[in-house]
């Protein structure tokens, strides 16, 4: 297995330490390299990448745009945004982009590849140091007439689902959300497990990253 990669950045420096490091990985193949987001897309449709590593502060066009163009053209390829910016400003509207994942560049080497790796296989990545950026709070304030938007599989879920994946995006353990609910820590236990067997999800942070990709606002 080859995964074929797009590098995405405008800074020289970065390109050529991160051309460097795929390129002593035996399952990589660097197949090109852009510097703004409008090369990124003609170069992701002439490519055909499997991954692209996004940077998100760019000329001509930034990585968010990039982003959705790209998504909406060549849905096969999954975006990796790779950046400096740890703030809710850039990480939720990334990920709202449809980006498979959002990691910052400070990340270790082996941590980077594995990343890769699974978005590849299609798991959201998410770098561990910006849940608390990203979760607290994301959504706003539980309120019984309030849901998620119901998109795609979560259409799935029932009402009381939509309310354990709202107070979940915000961060909380199942002991806060059973709290918040009034039910028993064991009844939020067992609907968090519904939630991510509906959605085909492994974990509460790829839960939580699916519910703010459904938050996107209708482009009508």
């Amino acid at each position: 297995m080859t995964i074929k990669i797009l590098l995405v950045d405008d800074h020289q420096i970065v390109l050529k330490g991160i051309s460097f490091f795929l390129s002593m990985q035996s399952d990589f193949e660097l197949v090109g390299e852009a510097h703004n987001g409008k090369e990124a897309v003609l170069k992701a449709a002439e490519l055909q990448p499997d991954i692209i590593l996004m940077d998100l502060n760019m000329p001509v066009m930034d990585g968010i745009e990039a982003s959705q163009l790209i998504a909406q053209q060549n849905p096969d390829i999954k975006v990796l945004v790779l950046t400096s910016f740890s703030d809710r400003s850039h990480i939720i509207p990334a990920m709202q982009s449809g980006v498979i994942g959002y990691m910052l560049k400070d990340v270790e080497p082996d941590q980077l590849a594995e990343a890769i790796r699974s978005a590849y296989k299609g798991n959201i990545q998410l770098h561990p140091d910006i849940s608390g950026a990203l979760f607290s709070p994301m959504v706003p304030e539980f309120a019984p007439d309030r849901e998620i938007p119901k998109r795609g599989l979560i259409e799935s879920l029932t009402p009381r689902e939509l309310e354990v994946l709202q107070l979940l995006t915000r961060g909380m353990s199942n002991r806060e959300i059973a709290h918040t609910l009034t039910v028993a820590e064991k009844t939020v236990k067992t609907h968090v497990s519904s939630i991510l067997s509906k959605l085909h999800l492994s974990d509460r942070t790829q839960a939580a990253l699916y519910a703010v990709q459904a938050l996107k606002p209708n482009e009508n």
